[in-house]
């Protein structure tokens, strides 16, 4: 009889733990209607532990942009992201944000306009009023950021760069920032989908970006707080560098960190930690 009670306390005690376990921020999966796309498209959407009890609070916004390959459900799944955004905001190293992770095609995957894709008109003309209308963001320029890994820390680049007026941070990490050729792993002659994403990275090579942009583009992109992510052992290391010198060059202040670690979910997952408090310092400005 003594176990039965013991048992039954321990399951009582248990419960209340749980009841009184303090509530996190989640991962959302969605759908949104484009009409510049044709269809619907998905995204994930986190939302800190307050947002549906403060309705009367709006908060900063994180555009986070997966890989080549990859979808929406990388960053929540692969890179841990409710767990990393919830564990620094807890320890104040981050503010209470929405960060949104779109999916930009899982098969002809790629952020940058072109006849079939019109994909960089979707995510301004679209995805980001869409999310100012449907959540609770404040909406403007000090507000916004954006960061990506991979072929999405080239997108994150060219978006900032296109529309410094938009972010008041950019945080790229390893970047791909045109097509390397030179690694036959990346040969698309025999894929003539591949060849054609890797045409639309190569017509938006970001080094070219900086180095031809004019006097008025460049103070633009002053406006923007850059971070330049790269691991060492990262076959997008030697562009990184070649865009960190021709920001240099140009007189554009960035960040930059060259740590140890290759084109993987490990650095990535570890990036989340640097990328989430220095947004948080931008919007805290």
């Amino acid at each position: 009889m003594k176990k039965i009670i013991g048992s039954f306390v321990f399951i009582c005690i248990v419960f209340t733990a749980f009841a009184q376990w303090p509530a996190m921020g989640k991962v959302e999966y969605k759908t949104m209607p484009s009409k510049i796309l044709n269809e619907d498209r998905e995204y994930a959407v986190y939302l800190p532990k307050n947002y549906m009890e403060n309705t009367g609070k709006s908060y900063p916004v994180l555009y986070l942009l997966h890989g080549g390959g990859g979808s929406h459900t990388d960053w929540p799944q692969k890179g841990s992201l409710a767990g990393v955004a919830n564990q620094l905001i807890e320890s104040n190293e981050a503010t209470e944000m929405i960060i949104v992770c779109p999916e930009a095609g899982k098969t002809f995957m790629n952020y940058f306009n072109n006849p079939e894709w019109q994909y960089e008109d979707y995510f301004f003309q679209e995805l980001i009023p869409f999310i100012e209308s449907n959540y609770r963001v404040i909406a403007d320029k000090k507000h916004r950021a954006i960061a990506g890994l991979s072929m999405g820390g080239g997108g994150t680049f060219v978006y900032a760069s296109h529309h410094p007026e938009m972010f008041c941070a950019a945080y790229a990490m390893s970047a791909y920032l045109y097509h390397q050729k030179e690694l036959f792993w990346l040969n698309t002659d025999n894929d003539p989908v591949q060849k054609k994403i890797h045409q639309l990275v190569d017509d938006n090579n970001c080094v070219k970006l900086v180095e031809y942009a004019d006097a008025g583009k460049v103070e633009a992109m002053k406006t923007v707080n850059w971070f330049i992510d790269c691991g060492d052992d990262d076959f997008t290391l030697r562009p990184n560098l070649e865009l960190i010198m021709a920001m240099r060059q140009a007189g554009i202040p960035m960040q930059i960190r060259i740590r140890d670690g290759g084109h993987t979910w490990e650095y990535w997952h570890s990036a989340l930690y640097i990328a989430i408090p220095f947004v948080t310092d931008c919007f805290r400005k």
